[in-house]
């Protein structure tokens, strides 16, 4: 077996985040549904980023922000996701490589431009996106590094990158390579939507391919259709080793080999933002899990994750997050 080089290898949709703060008037000249996320086409997406004010631009994208996370901890992290050959590319790869992140997977030389969510602020602490998900949607089989994989305690993968075909391979091809290693394959249900275009899919990958799964309270009573939690509980418990389960200020349920345990929420002093807490939920858990630590301890060290990321704006931790965790006495 293969010496564990990185506790998380994920694989998601390579987005650059571009933030800037402007505006009611502006979103109204730009036609930008205020507090929504709209997808957009490139054309629109040229357009709109050459009218933004002065931006800041950093790797994005769910999984981005949890193997961030890892990275924050003190964590070993690897990512796989597609981008172009061109500025936002290497944004992107500049900017995550910058956080301790092994990234290789190769650039398109050709095809859609590098994926990027335009993210207006406005007064009121609103966030208005307008996505174009670009080359990340070209992420396939062949940008799989399977030594990597096999070097990784647990492969994470964001359910929003089940859509495209090749992408679908590049997971499986993942997970398989994983479990010959005798890793753990992780999934984010990542949307409630999401899970509705793919039930049958996940379910199957939940109960074959996944052993540790994250999901919000919405994608989980989604998932097995139903609306009750205890009954979703009472499923996921059945079809999943592990699995992380969050309910916002409520706190997170984790399953560990048949066991529930009930994890509280860590508030913060100030809430500013809610985007990405479940990404740094996930980044937390899935370090802990990758450390060996019990399944409470993991599912702390996600809350006061989370917690970190909605006391200011944007998804990625502002301090280091290992630090948080010594002063807390869960490393």
């Amino acid at each position: 077996m293969a010496d564990i080089r990185f506790e998380v290898a994920g694989i998601g949709n390579a987005i650059v985040d571009v933030i800037a703060e402007a505006g009611d008037g502006f979103l109204a000249e730009n036609g930008i549904a205020k507090g929504g996320m709209t997808l957009i086409d490139e054309a629109r997406a040229n357009a709109l980023y050459a009218a933004m004010p002065p931006a800041i631009e950093v790797s994005g994208g769910s999984c981005g922000n949890t193997i961030a996370g890892v990275a924050a901890l003190g964590g070993r992290g690897a990512y796989f996701g597609k981008v172009r050959n061109d500025q936002l590319g290497e944004v992107f790869t500049h900017d995550i490589r910058s956080l301790g992140v092994s990234f290789e997977t190769a650039q398109a030389t050709e095809g859609p431009a590098t994926a990027r969510c335009l993210i207006l602020v406005t007064p009121d602490a609103q966030r208005s996106m307008s996505t174009y998900l670009g080359a990340c949607a070209g992420l396939g089989p062949d940008d799989i590094d399977e030594d990597v994989i096999a070097a990784s305690a647990i492969t994470y993968m964001e359910g929003y990158l089940w859509d495209p075909e090749g992408a679908k391979q590049a997971f499986l091809k993942a997970a398989a390579a994983a479990h010959r290693a005798g890793r753990k394959v992780s999934l984010s249900l990542s949307d409630s939507f999401c899970v509705d275009r793919h039930r049958d899919d996940f379910l199957r990958l939940v109960r074959d391919e996944v052993d540790i799964l994250f999901a919000n309270e919405s994608e989980i009573l989604s998932l097995y259709q139903t609306q009750d939690f205890d009954e979703a509980l009472a499923l996921a418990r059945k079809d999943c080793s592990w699995a992380a389960l969050t309910r916002s200020e409520a706190g997170s349920m984790i399953i560990a080999d048949g066991e529930v345990h009930k994890v509280a929420a860590v508030r913060p002093e100030r809430l500013l933002d809610t985007t990405g807490a479940g990404d740094l939920y996930a980044a937390g858990v899935l370090y802990g899990i990758a450390k060996g630590f019990d399944p409470v301890t993991s599912g702390k060290l996600g809350s006061l994750a989370a917690s970190e990321a909605i006391s200011h704006f944007g998804p990625r931790p502002q301090t280091s997050l290992k630090t948080l965790a010594e002063t807390a006495g869960l490393l």
